[in-house]
């Protein structure tokens, strides 16, 4: 048995790893639980699972803990909105600044659309935050310098609410792991969800260089290049406690670090490891 818990944002790519793996090592049984990174990382910790899934960096009192990290895959934390806010094809245009979403989520001083342009329709900024010890939580503050608890909104639990609260509020703005923004299937927005562009140059306007959110492969082909920055693009991970030397548990890792194992990881809507990172990766097991 090899037990798993933690990030929303591994928890869909590690059911798949798990169901291929189970295909050439039929006796290894494997029990996967969603409930955020931090839930991951205090489980796989405290000895109560064997892989804790983690979006987010590790902590220096987690590594005095024994934490022991191989990195999987990549990913990214993006600005969401409802399609229906009355600003949303502004937005798409404009998108906002590394300083304006701080003053969303920060320092509070936006709580009205009109406050970012006087040119959008006057309506109130609802903003939703995360409520669990969430990655996605973590590296969205981490672009801005801050941990989770610096982030102002209303607590949601885990990526599938968020997406849902976005979706029930044109008022509202959050963020969430790509994977909770884009059906995987049509490779398109889920319906319902605009991402906020991120003006990163500063200039008041997405240019053509800036203009990657129209489909899932966009924006992770943006990501992989380095377009959009890291944070909130980050690294997904394996925590283990301590060096892990359970021969199920290795050759699982072995497996998931495999180029086969990482060929399926844009088509759903990750990032794979180059050569030379698998390397390395797999080197921390010797």
């Amino acid at each position: 048995m090899i037990s798993v818990s933690g990030a929303f944002a591994l928890y869909p790519l590690v059911v798949l790893w798990s169901e291929e793996f189970k295909k050439t090592h039929p006796h290894v049984r494997f029990n996967i639980s969603a409930g955020g990174a931090g839930k991951g990382v205090a489980d796989a910790l405290s000895g109560m699972v064997d892989i804790g899934l983690v979006s987010r960096e590790i902590h220096p009192q987690e590594y005095d803990r024994g934490a022991y990290v191989i990195n999987v895959a990549k990913d990214a934390v993006v600005a969401t909105i409802n399609a229906d806010n009355p600003n949303a094809e502004a937005l798409a245009r404009r998108g906002l600044t590394h300083a304006e979403f701080q003053d969303i989520f920060v320092t509070g001083a936006i709580d009205d659309w009109r406050q970012i342009d006087p040119a959008f329709t006057e309506a109130p900024l609802n903003r939703y935050t995360r409520s669990d010890a969430a990655g996605a939580a973590e590296t969205w503050a981490a672009f801005f310098g801050r941990s989770q608890e610096d982030l102002k909104g209303v607590g949601i639990f885990g990526d599938p609410g968020m997406t849902q609260t976005i979706i029930n509020d044109p008022n509202a703005i959050g963020y969430s792991n790509i994977n909770f923004v884009y059906d995987l299937q049509t490779r398109s927005l889920v319906p319902g969800l605009r991402v906020v562009p991120l003006d990163i140059n500063g200039n008041g306007q997405v240019d053509a260089d800036e203009d990657f959110y129209t489909h899932i492969d966009s924006l992770t082909q943006a990501v992989g290049a380095g377009r959009y920055p890291a944070p909130p693009a980050r690294n997904l991970s394996f925590l283990f406690h301590g060096k892990p030397d359970n021969v199920a548990l290795v050759e699982f890792v072995k497996f998931v670090l495999r180029k086969e194992s990482q060929a399926i990881l844009p088509q759903n809507g990750y990032i794979p490891l180059n050569e030379t990172w698998i390397t390395e990766e797999l080197a921390k097991l010797d």
